[in-house]
């Protein structure tokens, strides 16, 4: 399971940088507003299909949860 760890964690580093990308744009006003939406729809679409995955990977046994504090 060390490939599906490695493609969460890549798709989380993507949704940090779409977020820090958008902030880059509204702070400095470099750009159209285009560009801000833009990068806010990445971060949607992205955060989306990891939650689909997370199920999906879920419902294939991959990954398991586990109550906290047992």
């Amino acid at each position: 399971m060390d490939l599906f760890r490695l493609i969460v964690v890549g798709l989380l580093l993507l949704i940090l940088g779409s977020l820090a990308r958008a902030l880059y744009f509204m702070t400095t006003g470099k750009g159209d507003q285009g560009q801000m939406v833009r990068a806010l729809t990445w971060r949607i679409g992205l955060s989306i299909g990891l939650l689909l995955l997370m199920l999906f990977a879920g419902r294939q046994g991959w990954i398991t949860p586990h109550g906290l504090g047992r």
